[in-house]
């Protein structure tokens, strides 16, 4: 095979991993369905090589189980682990608070606001992809900011789930992306005024949203 050929095999297989991923972190497929390589192929427009090597990729990051006799079954995420990734999460961001609160940076506070004013015009919109994303990158900053590699890093090894958690909520209820988004803007004014409630505060967002999950 050609150098070219490869290169171009590579970027099919990259494609197909990204596509059908987007498609189980917004759970266009329901959890605990049984799909075939030739759905996937009508779906996405492409062969069965690139599709069969994303489907490996995503089987072992545990979104997809295959089977040969039955197919692709759809692994939902159980409710003990959901618990268990907002109890861990709880545990981390709530230290990050702790480390930030009243140290945050001129460049680090626009950056913040940056995200809530986009959020805020977003939330108006209802639009559930442009929540999720900047949901998710405000929480990443902070780890940022903090600069604890390992934290950052456990942070971003959940970071597939915790989109699929948000469209979950999301698709419950669109509306809770505004009280999501308020709670943001309250953490932040709590680090900004060097006040300890951004400990509380984020603990409560997290933990509030545990529990909204299974209502």
């Amino acid at each position: 095979m050609s150098i070219t050929r490869e290169k171009e095999s590579s970027l099919l297989k990259d494609i197909a991993y990204k596509k059908i991923k987007e498609l189980l972190l917004i759970e266009h497929f329901e959890p605990g369905q049984l799909l075939s390589e030739r759905e996937l192929i009508d779906i996405l427009s492409m062969s069965k090589t690139p599709i069969k090597s994303a489907l490996v990729r995503l089987e072992a990051e545990g979104f997809v189980t295959i089977s040969s006799k039955q197919g692709i079954y759809i692994n939902d995420l159980s409710l003990q682990r959901i618990i268990d990734i907002y109890d861990l999460r709880t545990a981390l961001e709530t230290f990050n608070c702790r480390q930030l609160v009243g140290k945050l940076t001129k460049e680090q506070v626009a950056k913040l606001k940056r995200n809530l004013d986009e959020t805020e015009g977003i939330v108006k919109k209802l639009d559930v992809q442009g929540f999720t994303d900047h949901d998710h990158a405000f929480h990443l900053m902070l780890s940022e900011f903090v600069n604890n590699l390992e934290i950052h890093r456990i942070l971003l090894n959940y970071h597939d789930h915790l989109q699929r958690i948000t469209f979950r909520h999301l698709r419950k209820d669109p509306n809770r992306m505004r009280l999501f988004w308020e709670e943001h803007v309250e953490i932040f004014h709590y680090l900004c005024d060097g006040d300890i409630r951004s400990v509380d505060s984020m603990e409560k967002h997290l933990q509030d949203s545990k529990r909204k999950l299974f209502l």
